[in-house]
């Protein structure tokens, strides 16, 4: 399969939130570009890894080879710009499966709808 990632980054610099939505088949380069990406909007927002939060929309997203669901889960588990909490949109089960599998060991939750990832997120 072709890859065809298309990512983008919004930061919400009140809440600590780095807000990433993604698309598409994404090869292990492409988790690399996007790795890159993510520690660029983590520096915009000046906050020291574990006090920013991250939510990330992966509704449009295909379903990913494993090789790159384990390159994001070794994105995920590096320490130097790690998020307090992680939050997934998530529109099927088997994309829900495979965010689980790559943010093994973080503190995530799973959301059907960004205004339920959002509230989790900023609470309290």
């Amino acid at each position: 399969m072709t890859s065809n990632a298309v990512f983008s980054f919004d930061i919400d610099h009140g809440h600590q939130l780095v807000f990433a939505t993604m698309s598409g088949f994404y090869a292990p380069a492409d988790v690399a570009t996007f790795a890159a990406a993510m520690d660029r909007a983590h520096d915009a927002m000046g906050t020291p890894a574990g006090e920013h939060v991250v939510l990330v929309d992966i509704r449009a997203m295909d379903i990913q080879p494993q090789d790159s669901v384990s390159a994001f889960q070794a994105m995920l588990a590096r320490p130097d710009h790690r998020a307090r909490k992680v939050a997934f949109v998530t529109a099927t089960s088997l994309a829900r499966t495979q965010a689980r599998r790559a943010a093994t060991g973080r503190e995530a939750a799973y959301f059907s709808t960004i205004d339920e990832a959002r509230d989790w997120l900023t609470k309290a």
